[in-house]
């Protein structure tokens, strides 16, 4: 992102080309100010600064702000060092805090919004249907499935989650027109889970793949969510690639509460007040 900067300096006006050095002087400070003391350090007005943001390719001074945030997070000198015998707990935590940070930074900033948007209106017409939804997935993914389902069981989805093979091609045999499957895998090549999904889509069901790109799975389903964080166990990434699948989740599943809307509130209410009235006082 700095780099683009420095490239566009010669073709911005001399008022922009004084934005752009602000921040390319200390990036970390240009995210954390106010518009207003941004004018004044470039010694600009503050349109100024917002339409050299516009010029960039970004919304506004919001948008930049949040893109650049992500981009010098992404560049913490941790994220990319090992985990060392002699480290000690002070610097372990910063290295993983850092690196599952990171991670997600990397995926707000890539993640496809028309694929979020397909997803999310396959799930609720699912839920419009009275149809199925279920989630598939084996080892850590076989966990994120099970969060899965809890999350979407709660905005009243009928849904299961699997993580037995041998139970996912006889559920996704059972599933038509209509129904959701939803096939959670890091390296996107478990046979069982290509399995099923092969399987479930054949019947007319709509298949979402949260996995790496340019997977058999990838490819193998009707939707695809990108969920690219390469298995580097010196950098402790396993529980990483699992917390990014859970965050897709969260993602969906608030997206699908919203499109709902109102008629899942009175739902929710009463969870809350079921759940509440079963707690020790």
């Amino acid at each position: 992102m700095l780099d683009r900067i420095t490239a566009s300096l010669p073709s911005l006006a001399p008022a922009e080309q004084r934005v752009a050095r602000l921040v390319l002087a200390d990036p970390r400070a240009f995210a954390s100010r106010p518009v207003r003391e941004l004018a004044e350090l470039a010694h600009v007005s503050k349109p100024t600064v917002v339409r050299f943001c516009r010029s960039m390719g970004y919304d506004g001074l919001a948008d930049f702000k949040l893109k650049l945030a992500g981009s010098v997070s992404e560049g913490v000198p941790f994220i990319h060092r090992s985990v060392d015998a002699d480290d000690k707990t002070s610097d372990v935590l910063v290295k993983v805090v850092d690196n599952s940070v990171a991670a997600f930074l990397a995926y707000r900033n890539a993640a496809s919004t028309t694929a979020l948007e397909a997803a999310s209106s396959a799930i609720v017409a699912t839920w419009q249907a009275g149809k199925r939804i279920e989630f598939y997935g084996v080892g850590n993914s076989g966990i994120v499935a099970q969060d899965g389902q809890h999350k979407f069981f709660r905005l009243g989805v009928t849904s299961l989650a699997t993580s037995d093979g041998h139970m996912q091609v006889m559920s996704a045999t059972m599933l038509g027109a209509g129904d959701c499957a939803i096939v959670i895998s890091n390296s996107g090549r478990t046979r069982d889970l290509m399995d099923a999904t092969d399987i479930a889509k054949r019947n007319g069901a709509t298949t979402i793949a949260i996995t790496a790109s340019g997977s058999p799975l990838a490819r193998a389903a009707n939707i695809h969510l990108a969920a690219d964080h390469p298995e580097g166990y010196d950098r402790y990434s396993p529980m990483v690639s699992r917390l990014l699948h859970l965050l897709i989740l969260d993602v969906l599943a608030t997206s699908v509460a919203l499109r709902i809307g109102e008629p899942l509130q009175p739902v929710l209410q009463q969870m809350k007040d079921n759940l509440h009235a079963k707690r020790y006082t």
